[in-house]
């Protein structure tokens, strides 16, 4: 029978990870809800009520597939976390009595304004693994609508407003199903699906289908969302098999798991298989964060050190405002005013693939100068600025193809796979024109190339930002 948990200590290591997924994207630098980035909210995950998701791109539901081969009479921990967004209204105290809904409210430290914030649930159950074969667990789960006031005091004690805060009610429901699969191994698949069942539906009045509307309506839809909707999954005796680098044997039952909208991996500590983390971000198996971490910055495709230091130049103005947008933005805030030198020194930069080389203690010190004899000096220096050859980015043309191609040469842009980024692969047959043939040090040769069609192309130009791409990933269009 399926039983509540309370805290499985199989997902500590995991909760971290699992903290940044559920809150990544929650408030962007620089903290302000006036910002326009933090006007689009909740990024990743986001599970709406069901007849709002199909019309606008938007998803009801979720589904993780994840093969196991449990031992025994395992069970299965599981913990559905996500954000239920409650929104923030303010209000000024009136001297008469009263209060009135206000955009600002000034205080000393702070100015707060209307915000949604984001308030973590959980639902958590255990069950048998044997229980899961057949027709599987059902857990229907509810998030009841409340009120909430808070009063705001100024500095001189008395009653400067209140925030009043309104949740709306969520439903949604959890299924879980197990299949033994045939074979010489005792392997399961795990079905896991996550869906918002909220019989919410949009409201009418204005124009179907305008601008308007639509954005109206889903911020009606946004409180009755599961907001960064993400799984923990635990085996008590057995473990995971690993989605993305799994066994040979087990390669095919693999590709056949369905995965929507989320992305299984194996969590925890390095070496164990009996945690998942299913997220909607895409992660490698046994992520972590990074021990230079001084504290959760919202922000996780930046980098610690600039959201840092940029978050410490912000003015007073503008961290008051930061202040009063969020409790999560006040925290960063102190956080990066807080920072000692040897904390941000820290930040500056570690090159872990160097610990496989040296070990976890690093390289091995010189104790004595080697002998003159000993050390290797080349008849040339490595590079030479005043015998090599002048350089003309402008001027200067290689051969592709039996072609030449320089400046004002127009190529078809084909990425190679050996260096390749996500960016790099949207462009792929994508018409381009090269700007400059660049040289580095080593030899190498670089075309600095600017995409047709680009709008900012101009202004790429005349700053000198352009996409860069090796001679062997261009072909010399025809017309050029």
């Amino acid at each position: 029978m399926a039983t509540t948990a309370t805290a499985d200590p199989r997902f500590a290591a995991a909760r971290q990870v699992a903290d940044a997924v559920l809150l990544e994207g929650y408030v962007l630098y620089p903290y302000r809800a006036s910002a326009a980035k933090n006007r689009l909210r909740w990024q990743f995950g986001v599970l709406v009520p069901p007849v709002w998701g199909p019309a606008h791109g938007e998803h009801a539901c979720q589904r993780t597939e994840v093969l196991m081969e449990p031992k025994g009479d395992a069970t299965l921990a599981l913990e559905l976390r996500f954000l239920h967004a409650q929104r923030r209204t303010v209000q000024r105290a009136l001297d008469g009595g009263g209060f009135a809904e206000v955009d600002e409210l000034h205080l000393a430290d702070r100015v707060l304004v209307p915000w949604d914030e984001g308030t973590e649930e959980h639902v958590e159950l255990t069950v048998p693994v044997a229980e899961l074969t057949g027709d599987g667990v059902t857990v229907p789960f509810t998030r009841p609508a409340r009120d909430d006031i808070e009063t705001v005091v100024g500095d001189d004690g008395r009653t400067a407003g209140r925030l009043v805060r309104r949740t709306e009610e969520i439903e949604g429901v959890l299924r879980l199903r197990a299949v033994e699969l045939d074979g010489a191994y005792r392997v399961f698949r795990l079905t896991a699906v996550v869906e918002n069942t909220s019989p919410w539906t949009p409201g009418v009045g204005a124009a179907a289908g305008s601008d308007a509307v639509v954005a109206a309506d889903r911020e009606a839809a946004l409180p009755r969302s599961l907001v960064a909707a993400h799984l923990l999954l635990g085996l008590d005796s057995g473990s995971f098999l690993s989605m993305t680098d799994p066994p040979e044997w087990a390669r095919e039952a693999v590709a056949a798991c369905e995965n929507l909208h989320t992305w299984p991996v194996l969590a925890g500590e390095a070496g164990r298989a009996d945690v998942v983390l299913s997220s909607p971000i895409i992660l490698e198996d046994h992520p972590a964060i990074a021990p230079e971490s001084a504290g959760a910055m919202y922000d996780a495709t930046e980098i610690d050190e600039i959201l840092a230091l940029r978050t410490a130049a912000l003015t007073d103005q503008e961290k008051r405002e930061a202040r009063g947008t969020d409790a999560r933005a006040a925290a960063v805030i102190d956080l990066a005013d807080s920072l000692p030198p040897e904390v941000l020194e820290r930040l500056h930069g570690a090159v872990r693939s160097l610990r496989e080389v040296t070990g976890p203690d690093g390289p091995e010190q010189i104790t004595e100068i080697p002998d003159e004899e000993a050390v290797f000096r080349p008849d040339t220096p490595w590079w030479d600025p005043a015998g090599a050859d002048t350089a003309d980015p402008a001027r200067d043309r290689i051969t592709v193809d039996g072609a030449p191609v320089g400046p004002g040469s127009r190529v078809l842009l084909r990425p190679g796979p050996r260096r390749t980024d996500a960016q790099d692969l949207f462009l792929h047959g994508r018409a381009a024109l090269v700007e400059a043939v660049l040289h580095d040090v080593d030899g190498g040769v670089h075309l600095a190339v600017t995409v047709e069609d680009d709008p900012g192309a101009d202004i790429r130009r005349e700053q000198g930002r352009f996409l860069y791409f090796q001679p062997d990933e261009v072909t010399l269009l025809e017309d050029a």
